[in-house]
């Protein structure tokens, strides 16, 4: 069995694989006449979540036009995964339960390169039927060091929309499906900076401004995770007869396959803002809603049901040595921690957007997402950076305890994870080997209180580290802290016998 269009219309030696229905060839001819739908970022989360799930939707004939997606970045990956596959892709879905489904998935009806089709790049932007032009580039995607280069990321962008300004086309709508606070304000800042620059050194006219001020970029949240392909992923493809499960890792580092792996939860809410109209990807289990309520949604995810139990896990995974994130929340004391923290402690000031139900939310993260076997991320790849996510992920959930005048006393399992932070920080595992803590912009800083004699009151009243005061109100968050620190360094195996203590 290859992947190509010839190869899948033998359905019979595609047995348990769920194979497209659709007219491929017509629906490539279409979708390359009239493009409804650009995405920049060829990576795998756009092949495994919005490709599929816009596939849904060509299979029972809701629409009739596929995707094109365009890669900037890491421009290998178009000839050697999606031409050799005629831009197919097996979308390998890893269940909790421990069930596999393997679905065929054709929405992606052309796959270009900026800087070698460039010319199509702009025939794109320029066509009236386009609607939205979408992104999975990463936050880092977004960053602009030089607004006057034309070949970056932002400048293949500018360049298509002042083509579509030029050619007077309707405006439409950019949206990020990065996993990024405000992800349409990022972009659009973006967009805005090179343009001011462009038009500042003659390259576009003033007038320019203004249509990039018509066009909409609406929030979005997405949350679905997708590991890079895996061996025993491949293996498994193999035993069917497969024969295209080879990994390419390219001169960028990315590593990539004919297939793509995730969980099967996924959850992707966008604000409905679209000049020119949009797929009806609602059809499909998308949400479609105003700003306000994505931002609620994304706050739910960030600050209650989702990161900070992500956050806690890795630290304790990372200090205890599990190998895993699904290996930490088997330990029965670490899952009655976070489930407090997210149920008793954060819930009731939770961001309810409604549209998601956040306790329905919080059972899928703990009963069936980090459980989930499959998915191999490691507690080491979680803690990185957490001093830049512990503001939001707890000291928001603070905040608005005091806002509403919560008891602070009743806080046991949040000042918790501050003292195993700290902990943490003292680059020793629960056997006292060597920790080092890496890739953390801020770890010389925080190292230099968590090293004998430990300046624990210097580390708990950066509000820049916490987002908040802990010694406000009595200074019961620190003291807190403070004693917990206390007994998980008490010396070998402390944190595991302190953690039993109160949470097993």
């Amino acid at each position: 069995m290859k992947l190509n269009r010839a190869s899948i219309k033998n359905t019979a030696d595609w047995q348990g694989y769920d194979l497209p229905s659709f007219d491929l060839e017509k629906v490539a001819k279409a979708t390359i006449e009239a493009p409804v739908w650009l995405h920049m970022g060829a990576g795998n989360i756009f092949r495994m979540f919005p490709a599929a799930v816009h596939q849904d939707l060509l299979q029972n004939g809701t629409v009739d036009r596929g995707i094109t997606v365009c890669e900037c970045y890491d421009e290998e990956i178009v000839p050697r995964i999606f031409a050799p596959h005629d831009n197919l892709t097996i979308a390998v879905t890893l269940k909790a339960d421990g069930t596999v489904n393997k679905k065929v998935v054709a929405s992606i009806s052309e796959a270009i390169t900026a800087s070698v089709q460039k010319e199509r790049l702009i025939g794109i932007f320029t066509s009236p039927s386009l609607q939205m032009v979408s992104f999975t580039i990463t936050e880092k995607g977004y960053s602009v060091a030089d607004p006057l280069d034309q070949k970056s990321m932002m400048g293949y962008v500018v360049t298509g929309l002042l083509a579509r300004y030029k050619t007077a086309v309707p405006p439409l709508a950019l949206v990020s499906m990065d996993n990024c606070s405000k992800n349409g304000d990022v972009l659009k800042a973006a967009v805005v900076k090179v343009a001011e620059a462009w038009i500042k050194e003659g390259l576009a006219e003033k007038g320019f401004m203004d249509y990039i001020h018509k066009l909409a970029f609406p929030w979005s949240m997405i949350d679905k995770i997708t590991p890079r392909p895996t061996e025993e992923t491949a293996k498994l493809l193999k035993e069917t007869g497969f024969e295209d499960s080879e990994i390419i890792i390219t001169t960028k580092e990315t590593w990539v396959s004919s297939f793509v792996m995730a969980e099967e939860c996924q959850y992707l809410v966008i604000e409905d803002t679209f000049p020119n109209g949009r797929p009806p990807l609602e059809k499909a289990g998308v949400f479609f809603t105003d700003r306000k309520t994505v931002e609620k949604a994304e706050k739910m995810k960030v600050c209650t049901c989702l990161n900070p139990i992500h956050t806690a896990l890795a630290i304790a995974g990372c200090l205890l040595g599990y190998p895993t994130m699904s290996e930490t929340i088997k330990d029965k004391a670490l899952y009655n921690w976070v489930k407090k923290m997210a149920l008793k402690e954060a819930m009731p000031v939770v961001s309810d957007p409604k549209i998601l139900n956040p306790k329905e939310f919080l059972e899928d993260v703990l009963e069936r997402r980090i459980p989930n076997p499959f998915m191999k991320d490691t507690p080491q790849r979680i803690a990185l950076d957490t001093s830049q996510k512990v503001p939001i992920r707890f000291g928001e959930t603070i905040k608005l305890r005091r806002k509403q005048t919560l008891p602070e006393d009743e806080l046991e399992a949040i000042p918790f994870f501050f003292a195993l932070w700290a902990r943490y920080l003292t680059e020793l595992d629960d056997n006292l080997n060597p920790m080092p803590i890496e890739s953390d912009p801020r770890a010389a800083e925080m190292l230099e209180h968590l090293r004998p004699p430990y300046n624990l009151k210097q580390f708990f009243s950066d509000t820049t580290l916490f987002g908040c005061d802990l010694y406000k109100n009595n200074a019961i968050l620190a003291n807190k802290a403070t004693k917990y620190f206390e007994e998980l360094n008490a010396g070998k195996n402390a944190v595991k016998q302190t953690i039993n203590k109160y949470w097993a």
